[in-house]
């Protein structure tokens, strides 16, 4: 795997790239829809690969170790071939999860022991055996396994969290390097830094991670409940000690702000599951704003949702490749009758949004517009319609 960095913006630290990997190309800016367990929800793989045009998917190591399990995932020669999906797959270590399931879990120096959320039955995930699950997986860029600790941690448990994350890192590495890809294409494994909202912690991890990455790095442990300002002032951090010439992956991020900030602060990479959760709960995302689908403002409006584009200030923020045959009051209506259409609409609409809008930062920034463009565009997407 490689990185190309094609271009920086001349008002920001905005990065344009391309990502080579053994199946596919990844234009950057780039956002990842998530498929937690081979399937991002409500979402057909054609519709992934054609309407929206997903470049990148990204899978759940812990989910998928669950079910359908290693065995099943070794017979069918990976993920890709186990979901019929030709184009590049991310999966996380399952770092998260053990966050997550704070009740059911106990943190060690071994690794960490957990109860399955299907049947309750107990599992260790150690460093090592994380890098053997992620190989059978199949990804094309693996994640090391580490504690992301909440947000609102003291500094005495963030900074023990963060050194654990050290020490695991250095027995993934060991493990990913003593071992090879199972299906013939290669993999890359990406380093995360930790340190919660502890500005000291943060410079010390990234430079460690700085020090060990090779293809890539990411950054963990935000958006975990820290104030947007201090997400923003971490990402900062980091991007300025993390290596320029390796993609730069912010985990779990975000709102569409989100990622537009952040993409003027050196980010590369995004994944976060609220353009498939929120629509799946009656929320709309466009080039102007929310919209809640729900309220009866849209029962008898007959727009098609496309129609919102022609209120753009210039072809350049234009959405036309949104076009969509669904007027606002159908939409409704299949919403307040708990119809299943309604979910995957309104996930495959917020999905190509979510696309459309780093797509359009890439030009952005190969332009070298990017800073004014973004200022221009902030206003309307934290807007209410």
């Amino acid at each position: 795997m490689s990185f190309e960095l094609q271009a920086t913006d001349r008002g920001s630290r905005a990065r344009a790239g391309v990502l080579h990997t053994d199946h596919g190309d990844i234009p950057t800016p780039i956002f990842m829809p998530v498929g937690t367990v081979g399937s991002v929800k409500a979402v057909h793989q054609h519709e992934l690969r054609n309407d929206i045009d997903a470049r990148i998917i990204l899978g759940n190591t812990y989910h998928l170790y669950l079910r359908p399990g290693l065995d099943i995932l070794r017979t069918a020669g990976g993920l890709h071939r186990f979901i019929g999906w030709e184009r590049p797959i991310l999966t996380d270590s399952g770092g998260f999860q053990v966050f997550s399931l704070a009740d059911n879990r106990k943190i060690k120096e071994e690794g960490c022991t957990f109860r399955s959320h299907i049947d309750g039955s107990k599992h260790l995930f150690t460093p090592e055996r994380v890098m053997d699950i992620q190989r059978v997986i199949g990804a094309d860029i693996m994640m090391a396994f580490d504690e992301c600790c909440p947000g609102d941690a003291d500094r005495r448990y963030a900074q023990k969290s963060m050194e654990l994350t050290h020490r695991w890192l250095d027995r993934c590495i060991t493990q990913f390097n003593n071992t090879e890809p199972l299906y013939g294409h290669h993999q890359a494994l990406f380093p995360i830094v930790q340190g919660c909202q502890y500005a000291d912690l943060r410079r010390r991890s990234a430079e460690y991670i700085a020090e060990r990455a090779t293809e890539g790095c990411a950054i963990g442990g935000l958006a975990v409940g820290e104030p947007t300002e201090v997400m923003y002032e971490m990402v900062s951090l980091c991007c300025d000690i993390l290596p320029k010439d390796q993609p730069r992956y912010l985990m779990g991020v975000g709102t569409p702000a989100n990622l537009l900030e952040s993409i003027e602060r050196g980010v590369d990479m995004f994944d976060c599951v609220m353009p498939t959760r929120n629509g799946r709960n009656g929320m709309i995302f466009t080039p102007h704003g929310t919209i809640n689908i729900k309220n009866k403002k849209w029962e008898t409006c007959f727009d098609c949702v496309d129609t919102l584009n022609g209120e753009c200030d210039n072809e350049e923020d234009a959405t036309s490749t949104f076009p969509t045959p669904y007027t606002l009051a159908y939409l409704h209506h299949l919403m307040r009758a708990e119809e299943i259409l309604a979910l995957q609409i309104c996930s495959i609409l917020n999905l190509r949004f979510y696309l459309w809008l780093v797509r359009t930062a890439r030009k952005q920034i190969l332009a070298g517009t990017y800073a004014n463009w973004k200022q221009r565009m902030l206003p309307n997407l934290m807007r209410r319609i």
